[in-house]
């Protein structure tokens, strides 16, 4: 697993990343959130051993990234933010390049390149030099070598940015056929991406983690989730529902809206309400003309935890 044990990083008077302990372990694909300046990038670059803790210690597969920072490297692919590579290069030239640095030979070192140049979908661009490449392409060459050597533990930071909509599609399919065995940290500002692909999410902000769980759960600790909006069929049936609603226990908090026909029932602490709401309706014989129940944005946690606020 990799364990961070209150890992803090100083860049002079600033403290970018405060007293961080957490674990993961291989099957977890972790979705590292914060805002711009939080410590996401500077907290794996230490765990990468690209730069050293200020205090603290990191173990990679029970190697310290400090003192033994070979062994620890090995287990990793590392997509850095902005995914550098050499520009001069072309992409087959690169990867040829990283395989060496990896001690891939013989047949693995075939079926490796040709497996990251057909996932990656590179083959149009293999004798193209980087620096021409689109942003997209850049970021796929960036990815190809990051887990060229199979590595049991994948760093990536904003993996998707620059992506079209199907090439995210793509590089998600990919993160979730290596999942299960590998530990996979992505650091993202596509909050969709965590729900799509991460069944674990971490809030840092000003270096200090201020959430951890999955992201459902933590999607359920919006306001808004588990509230029940319904048009009925006309005015009297929808004030009678309100005042029926009231009656439940725990009782929702009813809104009813200007066309006098729309409510919505707002449920205590984010409570389920529409099993009793259903049979509220069945009881009446009424059938709503539109009902939907509004589930959690992990958006709108982020920015209450981020902004010192409570979802």
């Amino acid at each position: 697993m990799i364990e961070t044990q209150s890992v803090s990083k100083r860049f002079g008077s600033l403290l970018a990343v405060d007293q961080l302990s957490f674990s993961v372990s291989p099957g977890e694909v972790l979705g590292f959130l914060g805002p711009n300046g939080a410590g996401k990038s500077t907290t794996m670059k230490m765990i990468t051993g690209f730069i050293a803790p200020s205090e603290g210690r990191i173990l990679v597969y029970g190697h310290d990234v400090e003192n033994d920072p070979i062994q620890c490297k090995r287990q990793i692919g590392y997509l850095p933010e902005g995914a550098p590579s050499y520009g001069e290069m072309n992409p087959l030239a690169f990867l040829e390049f990283i395989a060496d640095l990896r001690g891939l030979q013989g047949t693995i070192r075939r079926q490796r390149l040709d497996y990251v140049i057909d996932r990656l979908a590179l083959g149009s661009v293999l004798k193209q030099s980087i620096d021409t490449l689109s942003k997209g392409f850049k970021r796929r060459v960036g990815l190809a070598q990051a887990v060229l050597h199979d590595p049991r533990v994948l760093i990536l930071d904003e993996p998707t940015d620059g992506l079209d909509p199907n090439q995210k599609h793509e590089v998600r399919d990919l993160i979730r056929d290596m999942s299960s065995d590998k530990i996979i940290v992505i650091s993202t500002h596509i909050l969709e991406e965590v729900e799509a692909v991460c069944n674990r999410a971490m809030i840092i902000s000003r270096g200090k983690l201020l959430a951890d769980d999955t992201p459902a759960n933590l999607a359920a600790q919006s306001p808004g989730h588990n509230t029940v909006h319904l048009v009925m069929g006309n005015s009297s049936q929808a004030a009678e529902l309100a005042t029926e609603l009231e009656q439940l226990d725990p009782p929702p908090r009813v809104e009813r809206l200007e066309d006098g026909l729309s409510l919505k029932a707002i449920p205590p602490a984010g409570r389920e309400i529409l099993p009793q709401l259903q049979q509220v309706l069945v009881n009446k014989g009424w059938a709503p003309s539109q009902l939907f129940v509004e589930r959690g944005k992990l958006d709108d946690v982020f920015r209450s935890i981020t902004t010192g606020g409570r979802p």
